[in-house]
């Protein structure tokens, strides 16, 4: 017998949970499908879930800056009474900094039109609050193998540093999924797992639902594309690839691990930090560790995957050293393992690296895709954003047409969402890059 649910949602990571949490608290019974057996198991368990403020865009920064609210105030989110067994948000402030001359107007800009605190910091100040930090400027960041890499510095880093104080990170970024799962399951959601989709029904260019590997049918007049990685084969089932200016594809991305110097603990001290002069950000990690990833510089070639279902998840030597070494120009006494330690996974990449939150043309088929490496600190706000578009389609409005507006609660933001239509042009304020 073919189950009937209001609405579909392929794929269980933040993005997916947040939309049918949303969606649950509007009254309807959206089900949740995934491959894998437990919410939050994809790309969404390997983010850095780095919660910050610090977009390119004007409309970027907005969401982060409401979503933190969300982030801040976990339980009462979730409408829970107490915040045991939830995700926790860990408040260390970050410091972003970078090659001299580079340009903060934009950032400051931003955050100056919607009231977000920040500080600006000199080299100075950066290293009493960093003291195993050098203020030597290695742009452009280079590999090892690099006949310069180990040259002398000979400049200085940008005179202004940039440091916001309400950032941070959440400590189990796969914990706070499986969180609004049972938020979303007590409104009347559902969840399934190990549970492929081989098939995008549909008739009239209006979608049906979807039907399993296992064979199973599942009926919804609305289906949402949420599977991170996974997008551009979702689309492909649905027959809506080739209809979209922005497309998605995955990318494999690498974050490895390192001891804190013996000089300064960062479990205690540490904060999160955005070196753009180096192509690097890190912050501090359970045990005293740190936590290292990369901004994408131009001499690391990027490594994007056709088949999401198969891909090298090693650690590689080549990479480990790139992003570890280049830490170590910025903190000379950082202590470097023998041996690589850090893990692999895949980025959901759209052209621009702004997210697609939309309509699509097959009716009754939506977009929450081009998510992964700047967006899980967005969640709770992604899935008002769906919820809204969703429902405001599905009574008649044409959104293609005049996009939906959303008032944020706690900013005062208006948000036109055509900024993430899958048929913009290519957003040239964007950093290109898991910065987004």
């Amino acid at each position: 017998m073919t189950k009937h649910y209001d609405q579909i949602i392929i794929g269980a990571g933040i993005t997916g949970a947040s939309i049918a949490f949303e969606l649950s608290k509007k009254g309807y019974k959206p089900l949740v499908v995934d491959k894998l057996p437990a919410a939050g198991l994809g790309s969404t368990s390997s983010t850095c879930a780095i919660i910050r403020t610090h977009y390119s865009t004007l409309e970027g920064t907005a969401v982060a800056y409401e979503s933190s609210f969300y982030w801040k105030n976990w339980a009462a989110y979730l409408n829970k009474k107490n915040s045991k067994n939830l995700a926790r948000f860990i408040q260390t402030g970050a410091v972003v900094l970078n090659k001299k001359d580079f340009d903060w107007s934009k950032y400051i800009k931003h955050h100056d039109a919607l009231k977000i605190p920040y500080e600006i910091w000199t080299p100075d100040q950066l290293l009493k609050r960093m003291p195993h930090f050098v203020d030597d400027s290695f742009f452009p960041p280079k590999r090892p193998d690099d006949p310069g890499f180990f040259n002398p510095p000979v400049e200085k880093i940008s005179p202004v540093v940039l440091f916001f104080p309400n950032n941070g990170y959440i400590n189990d970024p796969q914990l706070s999924v499986e969180n609004i799962q049972q938020a979303s399951e007590v409104n009347g959601a559902t969840f399934m797992f190990d549970s492929e989709v081989a098939e995008i029904r549909k008739h009239a260019n209006r979608v049906d639902g979807i039907t399993l590997k296992s064979g199973q049918a599942l009926d919804a007049p609305v289906v949402v594309n949420a599977s991170g990685p996974h997008s551009f084969v979702i689309n492909r089932l649905a027959g809506i690839d080739k209809k979209m200016k922005i497309k998605t594809r995955a990318l494999r991305h690498e974050v490895h691990f390192v001891p804190s110097p013996e000089r300064f603990s960062y479990e205690d001290e540490g904060i999160t930090v955005g070196d753009g002069d180096l192509a690097g950000y890190h912050r501090p990690e359970v045990g005293n560790i740190i936590l290292v990833g990369s901004e994408d510089p131009d001499c690391d070639k990027l490594d994007w995957v056709d088949d999401p279902d198969h891909f090298n998840r090693t650690v590689t030597n080549a990479q480990w050293r790139a992003q570890v070494y280049r830490l170590a120009l910025r903190i000379p006494d950082l202590p470097i393992p023998n041996r690589p330690k850090g893990f692999a996974d895949l980025y959901d990449v759209s052209d621009d690296w702004i997210p697609i939150y939309d309509k699509s043309d097959l009716d009754g088929f939506y977009l929450a895709i081009g998510t992964s490496g700047n967006q899980y600190k967005n969640g709770p706000v992604i899935g008002q954003i769906m919820a809204r578009i969703i429902e405001a389609c599905e009574n008649g409005h044409d959104h293609d047409l005049e996009p939906v507006t959303i008032g944020l609660k706690h900013t005062g933001f208006n948000l036109n969402t055509g900024f993430f239509s899958r048929n913009r042009d290519i957003v040239g304020d964007s950093s290109f890059s898991v910065l987004g």
